[in-house]
């Protein structure tokens, strides 16, 4: 980076911003299991992820500042989104990396693991996800990252149309659902 001109940057930072952006939309729920540091580019990856499940011992933080840049990948506007302004300016004005725990207490991170099991910690996340109804799972994200760019009142609106809309469009899953639910038995999506 020290030979880029400002329009290498910002091309830089586009394919950046492009490429977690395509994680972020994917339809299906992304999990990034964090062990070790996720610093700069590496945490903006990560909070292009639905869920983070982060090692006791994991390090994180948009260290950017400490090189006179700002994050460039769109950490300045999904960790702000994620733990709110003041949090996100604390963490990117100081530049300072944060434990595990710290990301736990504010949100960055949704669950802890040990070192050794933070892999398989996350697998078994996945796998009790991939459990549930697709088409509720794909509406869930999608009404998250919608309804975030939204007022409250259009996004409750866009809620209550595509809650509906299960009843009519997607009707076999939701029955299903409910069916199981009362015949106490696991779903078969």
């Amino acid at each position: 980076m020290q030979e880029y001109s400002p329009q290498n940057a910002y091309d830089f930072s586009e394919t950046g911003k492009r490429v977690f952006d395509l994680i972020a939309n994917l339809e299906i729920p992304v999990i990034a299991a964090i062990n070790g540091f996720a610093l700069g580019g590496g945490l903006e990856l990560a909070l292009a992820c639905d869920i983070r499940v982060a090692s006791e011992k994991a390090r994180l933080g948009l260290p950017e500042v400490n090189l006179g840049l700002i994050p460039g990948f769109n950490g300045t506007q999904r960790l702000p989104r994620l733990v709110g302004a003041g949090n996100a300016m604390y963490l990117m004005m100081l530049g300072e990396g944060i434990t595990a725990q710290e990301a736990y207490n504010l949100g960055v991170v949704q669950k802890l693991s040990e070192p050794d099991q933070v892999l398989e910690d996350t697998i078994k996340l996945a796998e009790k996800i991939a459990g549930k109804s697709p088409n509720a799972l794909r509406l869930v994200k999608e009404m998250v990252r919608n309804g975030l760019e939204m007022c409250s009142k259009d996004a409750g609106k866009m809620e209550s149309k595509e809650f509906g809309r299960l009843f009519k469009e997607d009707q076999k899953e939701r029955e299903e659902g409910v069916n199981a639910f009362l015949e106490k038995r696991q779903p078969n999506w």
